[in-house]
């Protein structure tokens, strides 16, 4: 089965990223600065930390690619973490510094982290084995990966927008954003935010979480347009598109809860005031003329665009710490704090369009197949045709 799929590879505070994508057809271009473009979005957002300073993320593909364009067959990319030189002594894959590796050592668990967790499911007595992988540095890659599968999608006219419709208690996080609004976010803007009214008491927010020692989350819209009816299925419960994405959301670091739609406020609502009539002319076909579902129905597309919203919690590494214990002496220990942000919420928006975008260029792949651009292309136009005579 045709399917673009990726896997990452990578620590922290270690050498790089790796991420290895599979899936795309042979002949489609890729531009090298729209994927490094995505990394520096990545990195920007007000109430970031001291890393950022540190890294310029770059994508060096070393597979893959011929003059910039796909050959069919896997797609080999690094990212450099420039702060290991900072952290070689104590994270090099095969010497450690015994002085620095036991100073960097981490024994007092961060509540809401996976750090005690995963020390107990895999052994490590260390906790650092743990949380430099589970750091969500990884989702640079991810990024990466994403914006392969965003070049697919713009080869048959599907676009990703996000932007932020809260931080903390200020915004709203059940406005629902138009295309239009989602399109014209100012990156350049501190926090990405849909409505830039509210982006000053954001920052407000952010600016008295940072005196307190206190992180912040929010919420993102993230939607697609362009979208054809028909990716994703109702036959098997794994193949139901919106589950598919809910996963794929839900698994970005601190996302905690995700709406597809109007999603939870849908609950509150009666039917006649949650589902998308159906109209049919003979210059739209058949369409709605409002999209409460985002752009899915029983784990198929609709034609509309879908609209995700992602909850994001606070970073659970504060700096004033929260109650823990520590692992070597089972004493009570404030959690250890290094190096971290107070919200990342902007940047989790970007994350956001990455793992979209990977779930419909996988849809898009297993609907239209075919091992050149070419050949997807002419089976993407046949289906086209066909759906004019429904």
């Amino acid at each position: 089965m045709f399917r673009f799929d990726f896997t990452t590879a990578g620590e922290s505070h270690g050498p790089q990223l790796t991420v290895l994508v599979t899936g795309l057809p042979a002949g489609l271009r890729v531009d090298r600065a729209a994927i490094d473009r995505d990394l520096a979005r990545r990195q920007h957002g007000y109430g970031r930390g001291g890393r950022m300073k540190i890294e310029s993320d770059a994508a060096e593909v070393t597979a893959g690619l011929r003059g910039g364009e796909t050959l069919g067959s896997p797609i080999a990319v690094q990212i450099r973490n420039r702060d290991f030189e900072n952290w070689q002594p104590a994270m090099d894959p095969w010497t450690l510094d015994d002085a620095e590796a036991h100073k960097r050592r981490v024994h007092a668990p961060r509540p809401g982290h996976v750090d005690l967790a995963g020390g107990m499911k895999y052994g490590r007595t260390d906790l650092r084995d743990v949380l430099e992988r589970a750091s969500a540095r990884e989702t640079a890659a991810r990024v990466a990966a994403g914006a392969f599968a965003k070049e697919l999608l713009r080869a048959f006219g599907i676009e990703i927008r996000s932007g932020v419709v809260s931080v903390g208690p200020a915004g709203d996080p059940e406005y629902a954003a138009t295309w239009g609004e989602l399109a014209s976010v100012d990156d350049d803007s501190p926090l990405r935010a849909i409505n830039r009214e509210h982006e000053a008491a954001m920052i407000a927010e952010v600016d008295r979480a940072r005196e307190l020692g206190e992180t912040l989350g929010g919420t993102i819209v993230v939607a697609a347009r362009g979208v054809p009816v028909g990716l994703g299925s109702y036959v098997q419960w794994t193949e139901k598109l919106d589950g598919r994405i809910a996963q794929a959301i839900l698994s970005i670091h601190a996302v905690k809860a995700v709406a597809i739609g109007d999603g939870v406020g849908a609950a509150r609502r009666v039917g006649s005031e949650v589902h998308d009539a159906i109209w049919f002319d003979d210059e739209r076909r058949y369409h709605r003329t409002t999209n409460r579902a985002g752009g899915l129905e029983g784990g198929v597309t609709n034609g509309e665009d879908v609209v995700v919203r992602a909850f994001m919690k606070p970073i659970s590494t504060l700096r004033r710490g929260l109650p823990s214990v520590d692992t070597e002496t089972r004493e009570a220990h404030r959690s250890q704090w290094e190096r971290s942000d107070v919200t990342a919420v902007p940047a989790c928006g970007v994350v956001c369009e990455a793992m979209l975008a990977i779930v419909l260029a996988s849809a898009m792949r297993e609907k239209f197949g075919g091992d050149s651009l070419a050949e997807m292309r002419r089976n993407y136009d046949a289906y086209l045709d066909e759906l004019r005579l429904f």
